[in-house]
């Protein structure tokens, strides 16, 4: 498999399905070719992370770098902030230049800040 990579899990009984290729998209069209791989991944009842792998080593010992967790960052990223977080963990200083309105800081990470921390998934059946 080629590297670097992001793969984006998420929940298909939430219907995240169109979230995750939207978020595929703006990385495809920030990093293009520097990218080698976004992968969509059907994943567990109400999980929607965001991770990254610069080498297959990382992704054979499954220590990829966990950019963004829906349950532990509650909610999801702004898509600023995730484009920041996987040039910071994929390119360093190397990467493609991101524009000025995306260098800038967010001031917040999040595309809406929830009332209360997420704990669970209450559109998903199996969610614990």
């Amino acid at each position: 498999m080629p590297y670097p990579k992001v793969a984006i899990v998420f929940c298909t009984g939430c219907r995240w399905g169109l979230r995750a290729s939207w978020y595929a998209q703006e990385l495809l069209q920030t990093f293009g070719d520097s990218l080698a791989e976004i992968a969509l991944v059907p994943g567990p009842s109400g999980q929607f992370q965001v991770l990254c792998y610069a080498s297959q080593e990382q992704e054979a010992t499954d220590s990829g770098n966990t950019i963004w967790d829906r349950r532990r960052d509650n909610g999801f990223p702004d898509s600023k902030y995730l484009k920041q977080a996987v040039k910071a963990t994929l390119f360093a200083d190397s990467g493609p230049a991101l524009g000025a309105h995306i260098a800038r800081a967010a001031p917040a990470a999040l595309l809406k800040a929830p009332a209360e921390p997420l704990q669970h998934c209450d559109d998903c059946v199996g969610d614990t």
